[in-house]
Protein backbone atom coordinates (compact mmCIF):
# COMPACT_ATOMS: atom_id res chain seq x y z
CA UNK A 1 0.00 0.00 0.00
CA UNK A 2 1.34 3.38 -1.01
CA UNK A 3 0.61 6.26 1.31
CA UNK A 4 -0.30 9.55 -0.34
CA UNK A 5 2.04 12.34 0.78
CA UNK A 6 0.52 14.83 3.20
CA UNK A 7 -0.30 18.31 1.99
CA UNK A 8 1.27 21.37 3.57
CA UNK A 9 -2.11 22.17 5.17
CA UNK A 10 -2.28 18.70 6.75
CA UNK A 11 1.21 19.15 8.16
CA UNK A 12 0.34 22.62 9.43
CA UNK A 13 -2.86 21.36 11.05
CA UNK A 14 -0.85 18.64 12.78
CA UNK A 15 1.55 21.24 14.14
CA UNK A 16 -1.37 23.33 15.44
CA UNK A 17 -2.80 20.22 17.10
CA UNK A 18 0.50 19.57 18.84
CA UNK A 19 0.84 23.17 20.01
CA UNK A 20 -2.70 23.17 21.40
CA UNK A 21 -2.26 19.89 23.26
CA UNK A 22 1.11 20.96 24.64
CA UNK A 23 -0.32 24.27 25.85
CA UNK A 24 -3.18 22.59 27.66
CA UNK A 25 -0.92 19.93 29.18
CA UNK A 26 0.80 22.77 31.03
CA UNK A 27 3.00 21.60 33.89
CA UNK A 28 1.78 18.01 33.76
CA UNK A 29 4.45 15.59 32.68
CA UNK A 30 4.31 13.75 29.39
CA UNK A 31 4.57 10.50 31.33
CA UNK A 32 1.43 11.28 33.37
CA UNK A 33 -0.64 12.40 30.39
CA UNK A 34 0.49 9.51 28.18
CA UNK A 35 -0.28 6.97 30.91
CA UNK A 36 -3.74 8.44 31.48
CA UNK A 37 -4.41 8.46 27.72
CA UNK A 38 -3.16 4.89 27.33
CA UNK A 39 -0.46 5.75 24.80
CA UNK A 40 3.31 5.76 24.85
CA UNK A 41 5.27 8.85 25.85
CA UNK A 42 6.98 8.73 22.46
CA UNK A 43 3.61 8.86 20.67
CA UNK A 44 2.57 11.88 22.74
CA UNK A 45 5.92 13.55 22.05
CA UNK A 46 5.57 12.97 18.30
CA UNK A 47 2.03 14.38 18.27
CA UNK A 48 3.02 17.45 20.30
CA UNK A 49 5.96 18.18 17.99
CA UNK A 50 3.98 17.59 14.79
CA UNK A 51 5.96 14.50 13.78
CA UNK A 52 2.65 12.60 13.68
CA UNK A 53 0.51 15.20 11.89
CA UNK A 54 -2.52 12.93 11.41
CA UNK A 55 -2.92 10.84 14.57
CA UNK A 56 -5.88 8.49 14.92
CA UNK A 57 -9.09 10.06 16.19
CA UNK A 58 -9.28 7.84 19.27
CA UNK A 59 -5.70 8.73 20.17
CA UNK A 60 -6.50 12.44 19.99
CA UNK A 61 -9.72 11.89 21.95
CA UNK A 62 -7.84 9.99 24.67
CA UNK A 63 -5.23 12.76 24.99
CA UNK A 64 -7.93 15.45 25.06
CA UNK A 65 -9.73 13.53 27.83
CA UNK A 66 -6.48 13.15 29.76
CA UNK A 67 -5.84 16.91 29.72
CA UNK A 68 -9.50 17.82 30.17
CA UNK A 69 -9.90 19.58 26.83
CA UNK A 70 -13.27 19.20 25.07
CA UNK A 71 -12.90 18.07 21.46
CA UNK A 72 -14.82 21.07 20.13
CA UNK A 73 -12.34 23.42 21.84
CA UNK A 74 -9.45 21.38 20.45
CA UNK A 75 -10.98 21.59 16.98
CA UNK A 76 -11.19 25.38 17.27
CA UNK A 77 -7.58 25.51 18.46
CA UNK A 78 -6.52 23.65 15.32
CA UNK A 79 -8.50 25.83 12.93
CA UNK A 80 -6.85 27.53 9.99
CA UNK A 81 -7.16 30.94 11.67
CA UNK A 82 -3.89 30.94 13.61
CA UNK A 83 -5.01 33.85 15.80
CA UNK A 84 -7.98 31.77 16.92
CA UNK A 85 -5.75 28.73 17.40
CA UNK A 86 -3.55 30.51 19.89
CA UNK A 87 -6.50 32.13 21.61
CA UNK A 88 -8.51 28.91 21.77
CA UNK A 89 -5.83 26.94 23.62
CA UNK A 90 -4.86 29.91 25.77
CA UNK A 91 -8.44 30.67 26.78
CA UNK A 92 -9.02 27.07 27.75
CA UNK A 93 -5.83 26.74 29.76
CA UNK A 94 -6.62 29.94 31.66
CA UNK A 95 -10.17 28.78 32.40
CA UNK A 96 -9.00 25.43 33.79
Amino acid sequence: MVRVPLTEEERSRGERLGVALRAVRGARSMVDVAAEAGISVETLRKIETGRIPTPAFFTVAAIADAVGMPLDVLREACSVDEDAAGAGAGEFSQAS
